[in-house]
């Protein structure tokens, strides 16, 4: 499709329009060909393009890393870039950071450490900050602190007309709520204020278990997870399927392995005191937990950080109970061969489980435990992918929560999307989607309507 007015729309730019193929995101398993991709360097070329894309009937989709793209972008698409937009301020008093539009939590990070303080990040502080905080958002702190939307104090926001905003809970109410869980469907966020916590270091890390033991420890989380305090501020277990890679410990290269991710915010001993139960059901492969600078978080977890194309899923769950357990082992355990490096069970709950003190709308609060699934989507393996993830989450159907966090539902429908809330909760959020974005310009594959 040929747009007349480039010309126009690149002379106005501090940026550059782009050819589409320059722009690589993190999942590479959806194509991006969209009518026109812009570069953006600053506030006012976001606005910019937005007037533009408006103006000849163009949808807008924004990108920071590509973490969240969830479908394929074709024509009657403005995709704007906000990888130039980087940027912290950091206010030790106030104890909060302004971060810009293409920020990764990796800059957030470094720059609040000094001051003894930390960002809701999540498990790889690689994802772009604003975009994850506009899902809900969570990570390593959150069972202690809540989500990251829960500590959003304002933001500011292109509309679908190109003029920006300044949002907070006394200039619109109703859209504060709704941006914060509503995933970019009211505007461009080219910059959030947000809170910090007051978190210096942790005794944090992995430990891993070999094949043979997997029924052990998965069980053995499940119940030992329900009693574990606040302070706990991150556990999982997570089922690996290992590449040969020689970037890996010896003892995990090329094998599946158990892997009990943790964090604890009182220090070694309070720590290893409540990890004990764990360490001991069965020989560790390896265990790398101990004391760390905050800056170090993403050992925890240790995502992936080049991209790769995959399909994910996931649900919240009221529960774990040995017959869910069980459930998961049948169709994700070690004796199944199948493209998918990572099957994660979470615990959720403390903070997390609490509305915010300025509500919001974020959802899966209700769950205990979120589970999420991730295949692998190459040439080979994409046909059955897809049916696996559905498989993986569709075995521990009994257990789902009412709602599970946006983040985590991986592509997404309309249906799908709508079905996060409650009606009230949904008419709500269409209420203010219907008012400041009523010819639906924002969304995506995460459209509500």
């Amino acid at each position: 499709m040929s747009i007349p007015g480039t010309d126009e729309l690149t002379a106005a730019l501090a940026g550059s329009l782009l050819p589409a193929p320059d722009l690589t995101p993190f999942n590479p398993a959806f194509p991006i060909h969209p009518t026109a991709l812009i570069s953006a360097a600053h506030e006012q070329d976001v606005a910019t393009a937005v007037a533009w894309a408006a103006r000849h009937g163009l949808r807008v989709g924004v990108l920071a890393t590509g973490h969240g793209l969830n479908a394929p972008v074709e024509g009657d698409t403005l995709m704007i870039t906000t990888q130039r937009m980087t940027g912290v301020r950091i206010d030790p008093g106030a104890r909060t950071a302004t971060i810009a539009a293409g920020t990764r939590w990796a800059q957030v990070i470094e720059q609040a450490a000094p001051y003894g303080l930390a960002p809701i990040n999540g498990s790889s502080s690689a994802v772009g900050a604003i975009g994850y905080t506009l899902g809900g958002g969570s990570g390593p702190l959150s069972r202690t602190y809540g989500f990251a939307a829960d500590h959003v104090r304002r933001a500011r926001l292109v509309d679908c007309r190109g003029e920006v905003h300044a949002i907070d809970a006394e200039s619109d109410p109703e859209l504060f709520w709704a941006l914060r869980g509503g995933k970019g469907n009211f505007g461009v966020v080219t910059e959030l204020e947000i809170d910090l916590m007051p978190v210096a270091d942790l005794y944090g890390g992995s430990v891993f278990y070999s094949d043979a033991a997997t029924h052990d420890v998965l069980h053995a989380f499940a119940g030992w997870s329900t009693g574990l305090p606040e302070r706990v501020s991150t556990a999982s277990v997570a089922l690996l399927r290992l590449p040969p890679s020689p970037a890996l410990p010896e003892p995990l290269r090329g094998r599946f392995v158990v892997q009990v991710r943790y964090a604890h915010l009182d220090g070694a001993g309070p720590g290893a005191e409540l990890l004990a139960p764990m360490r001991a059901v069965a020989e560790p492969l390896l265990d790398t937990v101990r004391e760390i600078p905050y800056t170090a978080v993403d050992s925890i977890h240790q995502d992936p950080v080049d991209p790769l194309p995959f399909w994910d899923g996931g649900a919240g769950l009221t529960g774990l109970p040995p017959a869910a357990v069980d459930a998961l082992l049948e169709v994700a355990g070690p004796g199944r061969d199948i493209p998918v490096p990572l099957v994660e069970v979470r615990l959720h709950g403390g903070a997390m489980a609490r509305p915010p003190a300025v509500p919001n709308a974020v959802t899966g609060r209700d769950a205990a435990y979120c589970l999420s699934a991730i295949g692998l989507m190459t040439e080979d393996t994409s046909p059955v992918t897809p049916g696996l993830i559905d498989d993986i989450v569709g075995a521990v159907a009994p257990w789902h929560s009412v709602s599970v966090p946006f983040n985590l539902i991986g592509p997404a429908t309309v249906e799908r999307v709508a079905g996060l809330w409650n009606e009230q909760d949904h008419a709500r959020l269409l209420a203010v989607k219907h008012r400041v974005d009523p010819a639906g310009l924002f969304g995506g594959g995460h459209t509500i309507a």
